[in-house]
């Protein structure tokens, strides 16, 4: 792969990267459910990873990008019981801003549980 390539790559990646943490109401196993249903209804493919409490999120082309992934990690019972952490991480031109709008729901299911 050449320099110049590479670096617009890594220019891409960095314009349409996203990472965020949220805080959801729900058992992390629920919050994963969740996330590998949001994403498969929007075209990607998602599952669960072999590591506990992580789910993959996979994509085809999006700009200059040949292909585009994303992660999703969760932690159970942080601060109060029954409080997980989730932790997003993506990169591409329509997945960042899908792993947004799951930020978005996993907030507005927090204030109607409150």
């Amino acid at each position: 792969m050449s320099e110049s390539l590479k670096a617009q790559f890594e220019a891409e990646m960095k314009r349409t990267a996203y990472q965020r943490k949220a805080v959801a109401r729900m058992p992390a196993s629920e919050v994963l459910d969740l996330a590998i249903a949001f994403f498969t209804e929007r075209g990607y493919r998602s599952g669960r990873t072999g590591r506990p409490n992580q789910a993959f999120v996979m994509g085809g082309k999006e700009g200059l990008l040949p292909r585009v992934t994303g992660e999703i990690k969760v932690q159970a019972d942080v601060g109060k019981a029954k409080v997980t952490m989730v932790t997003m991480d993506a990169v591409g031109e329509r997945l960042g801003p899908a792993m947004e709008a799951f930020a978005k729901e996993l907030r507005a299911k927090r204030q109607a549980a409150s």
